[in-house]
């Protein structure tokens, strides 16, 4: 970047200047415009409002004959009573200027020399204003008297009420999602016999309010495949259909619930919906895409999470401050398993894009904190925090102030790599277990000790050899060209002494050439910055553009005290701001938290969260369809009857979908339709397609190629080479995996940034580059013919053909039913298998195809059937 860089202006003008250098002190001066007042002020002198301190006539006088001219030529212009203000900074009343702008407060009452505004005209600290030159000194000596004697100036009553005092007015903390969560009373419905949970009384009395009726309950069929998608994302048997369907006992649908999330496939399925929020992948993203080494073990850690029903309020502090517990639980002599788990859940920091050759480190390291601040705000709050970055946040009352004190947490938190190696000692930990690792160190130390006592040995016989060389040779082996003279020992050797050389060379280099000793490793944090640095409101965001320094704070509207910081310790590994911040996210008392989480588990059982917008809970956000019901949930995921039950996501799903309101049919009567079109009052049970993984899972089940096996290392299902051939090289950072290790999971494909398995990418996969609330549905002609020509699905489709042949042998007809019952569940009808059976007969007939690819074709058709790829 040795060419020019453009730099925002007062007023959003734009100026060239060589380089950065020096861009920073003027960016700030440029931006903080501390002084200047409304014209109207220029009138007799008023009383002061209560608020106000009451000046002698004398101190305004001093105002209105030295300080007003003075801000009237040089200030007003960009930070007078208009309706834009340069930075963010307005003169109309006293209480403006102490509340400030980008900067924070313009002027220090108690103590005034260390005012920004004093900083700025006298031009110290990278503080230039104006920036047009600096001020005589007689003009600076009277802004400096005026500052020392109070900031003395006539009150404007009507703009005390609009500033108030500064942080959020009573109007910003009463908004519904910063309100303490309040367990409703739950409703009272006429129709109570159709009330199986709470969860029913708050629906259905939102139904009768508009005169509508539930939808009826879904059939049985229905409610198992819908059931078996949900919490296991995977089709039910056909012989698992029939067992549900006959069994006759008033709990059946209770048990075949506990039986599901019992499963180990529940954690995959919803494993999958977290990692779309934390941005999951196993690349870097940008040019090279290069790997993030060991990935794979976080997306483990939330499988099993989800499976061991961790409560949530663990899984958040295990995610932003594994380290932190890790440590204090060795101390504990806590199990080594659960110290290990806690630092791969650390893997959290190191899943978004990382720039391997920035143009900007210090950019790229704010660019990386941003991600992370982001992504915590959006995922556990539901805030849009990081729309302060630059400036206040324009919707929510959020100021910029607010932004870096929240990142002020994260500040120990080191870049992913400060070269382009993407395995650095900031983002890996050795987490071998103890037993392990002392046979693994034992063994690195061996060869340590081999390899130097070989050197030693090299060395004595180099020595001797160089001896005998020219003069000039033996100076050189002295410096740093030894390397050279080195080769030509042999020929200064006899021949037993040449031989016992190379051989000991040859001893060495094979050690060298060893692999290390297996052993564990996380991609996680480690090696952390203790003590932080400082953290700085950065103007505009930009990191050369230092403002005031901030400490960790909560956002101010919520209405917290500031935390507590633990004093860090002598050889401390952490500075242990995570975890307060952490103890804050997962504490009941957190007015979003839980109303965040339990709404993406409503979001994920009805298609669309009780909030719509489930990362964004702030003004632009949408508002809650059935606050009281969102509210019951929260209070019940955090205050249940059994306190060992607060923050277990599985009673949750229970509780869900053992309402009568997600037992509904989609099919609904027309006076829903019309008077509840966009079904926001769920009168009706909402029909949707298999996500991009069900999808793949779904084939590879009914083919009978699915393999169950779970953890490890990612697999690299084929992938064509026309697809391939859109990377810059080809076939880089995809493996090979064998058939079987291919037919695994969905989840466990790698995920990299840069190159998509095209049977997931064209049925909507999640963005990775930022977190990713909702998977939005897609209807486009390429989804058609991939699953009618892509290699995946005709693959899948012949082993499906395979497997009736089979199962059924020699009956056709039976194939035909097989294939109908596999595919959807249900069992067709005499008409639908007539119609089948002709269709392959078409196909033998008249297109000349043999019988059993006739029949390779059918199943091919199965698996485009709608029904195949929609629930309900």
């Amino acid at each position: 970047m040795n060419g020019t860089a453009t730099r925002p202006q007062l007023g959003g003008a734009t100026a060239k200047r060589p380089g950065w250098a020096g861009v920073g002190v003027l960016f700030v001066a440029a931006c903080l415009a501390v002084v200047g007042t409304d014209a109207r002020l220029a009138a007799e002198p008023q009383q002061p409002s209560a608020s106000a301190p009451r000046f002698s006539s004398e101190d305004l006088d001093f105002y209105a004959k030295q300080v007003e001219p003075l801000l009237k030529e040089h200030c007003w212009k960009c930070h007078g009573g208009g309706e834009k203000v340069r930075g963010g900074l307005r003169l109309t009343n006293r209480t403006a200027i102490l509340k400030g702008g980008d900067l924070g407060p313009a002027v220090d009452l108690d103590k005034p020399a260390e005012s920004l505004l004093l900083q700025a005209v006298n031009y110290r600290d990278g503080l230039e204003m104006p920036p047009t030159g600096k001020l005589p000194a007689d003009k600076i000596a009277i802004l400096t008297r005026w500052v020392e004697r109070g900031l003395p100036m006539p009150s404007d009553p009507k703009a005390e009420a609009d500033h108030g005092q500064p942080g959020p007015s009573p109007a910003d903390r009463s908004y519904w999602a910063y309100q303490p969560v309040r367990r409703p009373i739950v409703p009272q419905v006429r129709q109570a016999e159709w009330v199986r949970n709470p969860i029913d009384a708050f629906i259905l009395a939102r139904l009768e309010a508009a005169g509508l009726e539930p939808a009826p309950e879904a059939d049985r069929v229905t409610l198992i495949r819908r059931l078996y998608f949900d919490l296991l994302g995977l089709p039910p048997t056909p012989e698992e259909v029939d067992a549900f369907v006959r069994d006759a006992a008033p709990d059946a649908y209770e048990r075949l619930v506990d039986d599901l999330l019992a499963r180990p496939q529940h954690g995959e399925k919803w494993a999958r919906h977290w990692l779309d929020l934390v941005r999951f992948a196993e690349t870097n993203g940008y040019e090279r895409d290069g790997p993030k080494p060991n990935a794979w073990r976080f997306r483990d850690y939330v499988i099993r999470s989800f499976n061991a029903d961790k409560p949530f309020d663990r899984f958040i502090r295990e995610q932003l401050a594994g380290d932190e517990l890790a440590h204090r639980w060795e101390q504990e002599g806590r199990d080594e398993t659960e110290i290990a788990e806690a630092i791969v859940a650390t893997g959290y920091y190191r899943l978004g894009l990382w720039d391997d050759e920035p143009v900007d480190l210090e950019m790229a390291k704010f660019d990386g904190l941003d991600d992370i601040v982001a992504t915590t705000c959006q995922v556990f709050l539901g805030m849009t925090m990081n729309c302060a970055r630059c400036h206040d946040h324009k919707i929510d009352p959020l100021p910029q102030t607010d932004y870096y004190r929240f990142l002020a947490f994260f500040r120990d938190v080191p870049h992913f790599s400060l070269t382009r190696d993407v395995t650095s000692k900031f983002n890996q930990t050795d987490i071998t277990p103890r037993a392990r690792r002392v046979l693994y160190e034992a063994e690195l130390n061996r060869r340590t000790q081999r390899i130097e006592e070989l050197t030693r040995l090299l060395t004595d016989i180099e020595d001797e050899a160089i001896r005998k060389m020219p003069a000039e040779d033996q100076r050189a082996a002295e410096g740093i060209d030894r390397p050279q003279v080195v080769r030509k020992v042999p020929m200064f050797l006899d021949e037993p002494r040449r031989q016992e050389y190379e051989r000991l060379l040859k001893d060495r280099e094979a050690l060298r050439k060893l692999p290390l000793p297996p052993r564990e490793m996380a991609l996680s944090i480690n090696n952390c910055l203790v003590p932080p640095p400082p953290t700085h409101v950065l103007i505009r965001g930009n990191p050369h553009a230092k403002g005031p320094a901030v400490e960790p704070g909560y956002p101010a509207v919520l209405g917290f005290s500031d935390p507590v910081l633990p004093t860090i310790p002598p050889g401390a590994r952490t500075s242990g701001r995570r975890l307060v911040l952490a103890d804050w996210i997962a504490s009941p008392d957190n007015p979003l938290t839980a109303r965040v989480l339990v709404n993406r588990l409503w979001q994920h059982h009805f298609g669309r969260g009780i909030v719509a917008s489930s990362n964004d809970f702030g003004k632009y956000g949408s508002k809650p369809t059935h606050p009281e019901l969102l509210d019951w949930l929260a209070d019940e995921l955090v205050r249940p009857a059994d306190p060992s039950d607060a923050w277990r996501i599985k009673r949750m799903h229970r509780l869900i979908v053992t309402s009568n309101t997600y037992r509904m049919a989609s099919r609904t009567r027309p006076e829903a339709l019309q008077r509840d079109p966009d079904n926001e009052l769920f009168s009706r049970f909402p029909m949707r397609r298999l996500t991009a993984e069900e999808i793949r899972d779904a084939m590879l089940a009914v083919s009978g190629k699915l393999n169950l096996r779970q953890f490890g290392p990612s697999i690299y299902p084929p992938i064509p080479r026309e697809v391939l051939a859109g990377q810059s090289r080809p076939g880089e950072g995809w493996g090979k995996s064998s058939p079987e290790e291919a037919s695994r999971r969905s989840i466990y494909v790698y995920v990299k940034r840069s190159l998509l398995l095209p049977i997931l990418n064209q049925h909507d996969l999640a963005d990775t580059d930022n977190s990713c609330p909702v998977r939005y549905t897609t209807t486009v002609p390429t989804q058609s013919l991939g699953m009618l020509n892509g290699a995946f699905t005709n693959e899948q489709a012949s082993h499906l053909a395979d497997r009736l042949r089979r199962e059924v042998p020699n009956d056709l007809a039976g194939q035909v039913r097989r294939a109908i019952r596999l595919t959807t569940g249900r069992e067709p009808s005499e008409r639908e298998v007539a119609d089948d059976l002709a269709l392959i007969a078409d196909l033998r007939t008249r297109h000349g195809i043999g019988e059993a690819e006739a029949l390779r074709w059918f199943c091919l058709m199965q698996l485009n059937t709608n029904e195949f790829v929609y629930l309900d």
